[in-house]
């Protein structure tokens, strides 16, 4: 079946700690089944005008919103043991992965896949494989950088792949075309100075 969950983060700086809003679409039998999203207060309250420029989110927007953590129950249960896809995985991961370290928070336990590389393996011909790009290709309307609306063009990627080469599972469909579902991996790139060995 064909059973994932697409997400997508908007960072209000070029830190990928700096989550101001994130969304989640719940695709279960190849039917979306549940969505949710939140806007969210970064640390200190700190944006970029550049990003700001691209989503619209300002910081008078999140400034009574939750922080990462405070929204962190709610959006693990769309994570835990699901395969997660992101367009562009490696910012998305990246995002879950500081915020999670900066919170010092367990992680949860998942697979997840890029939707870039689905794209480009299923629809080489097409001129790149950016979101909206992908997206009015398959006839997806929606508003780019809005993080609900960017999460269903997401999830309807592998849902147009799997119907046009007959895949009948997100396994299936990365099997087919040689796209990797790869550990969540929420390893610090650096341990902390009191976790290191003493020599």
């Amino acid at each position: 079946m064909m059973d994932f969950t697409a997400i997508d983060f908007e960072t209000a700086t070029d830190r990928r700690n700096s989550a101001c809003s994130v969304a989640v679409v719940e695709v279960r039998d190849g039917e979306v089944a549940r969505t949710y999203s939140t806007l969210i207060r970064p640390p200190g309250l700190q944006f970029s005008s550049f990003n700001i420029s691209i989503h619209g989110i300002t910081p008078e927007m999140v400034r009574h919103e939750r922080d990462f953590a405070g929204v962190w129950p709610e959006l693990r249960p769309f994570l835990e043991d699901r395969i997660v896809i992101a367009h562009n995985a490696p910012f998305d991961m990246g995002v879950l992965k500081s915020s999670l370290l900066a919170n010092r928070i367990e992680p949860p336990k998942f697979y997840h896949c890029c939707t870039v590389q689905i794209s480009r393996k299923a629809w080489p011909e097409l001129p790149n494989h950016k979101l909206d790009t992908v997206g009015g290709f398959l006839h997806v309307d929606f508003r780019h950088h809005d993080a609900l609306e960017d999460a269903r063009a997401c999830a309807a990627i592998p849902l147009a792949a799997a119907e046009r080469l007959g895949a009948d599972s997100m396994e299936t469909l990365a099997q087919t075309l040689r796209v990797a579902l790869k550990p969540f991996d929420c390893t610090p790139k650096y341990p902390r100075r009191f976790d290191r060995p003493r020599p």
